[in-house]
């Protein structure tokens, strides 16, 4: 077994949110850490540019969601965020000129959504829940996002879903006890394998 070399010690505790944290995602570039809440907000937090300051919110996205936001989850970019609510609904959000906007918002799932995620070339993003269902979305012209399938493969919640860092593979997973792992096929996507048990 590995031992540390040095102990790990807590450098700054970030504290704003009212209820639990669900959710933590760096942004692409590192400069950013965006947490979401059972609060129904988002907030943003930059390391200050004064020395010795540590970290502070720099923005709280809120009003959008109507429960706990779940999940978020920049784009590769790191100028979108998605963010995925209990209320059923999953908000796209811009950075437009220092000031955070929702600038889209997906519907469609019966009830939580529990995860959201980008693809690798941030064209597409894929969202699951509650519903047993996972949902891939392609960007369109502007901020528009269509629902280009939707796969009932799992027989109980997803969890969770994450794309492969440079292909078009997005891997689910579920209270079933599976991961599928799903491809496109031209318009369709389709579960290329499922893994099971050992």
């Amino acid at each position: 077994m590995a031992t540390l070399a040095h102990s790990l010690e807590p450098l700054q505790t970030l504290e704003g949110h009212t209820d639990r944290v669900w959710h933590l995602a760096w942004s692409p570039d590192g400069t950013s850490l965006a947490s979401c809440s059972g609060d129904r907000t988002v907030r943003i937090w930059q390391q200050s540019r004064v020395e010795g300051r540590g970290w502070r919110c720099a923005a709280v996205l809120e009003d959008t969601h109507t429960k706990s936001i779940r999940c978020c989850c920049w784009s590769p970019g790191g100028n979108h965020l998605a963010t995925a609510s209990f209320d059923g609904t999953t908000a796209i959000w811009q950075l437009q000129g220092g000031v955070w906007e929702e600038i889209s918002k997906l519907e469609g799932h019966e009830n939580e959504v529990k995860a959201v995620a980008w693809s690798p070339c941030g064209n597409y993003l894929a969202t699951c829940g509650r519903d047993k269902s996972v949902w891939f979305w392609e960007r369109g012209l502007g901020e528009e996002y269509d629902c280009m399938d939707v796969k009932h493969g799992h027989s109980q919640d997803v969890k969770s879903i994450a794309w492969h860092p440079s292909k078009e593979l997005l891997a689910s997973c579920s209270y079933d006890n599976s991961i599928k792992l799903w491809a496109s096929d031209e318009a369709d996507w389709v579960c290329v394998q499922t893994l099971e048990g050992a």
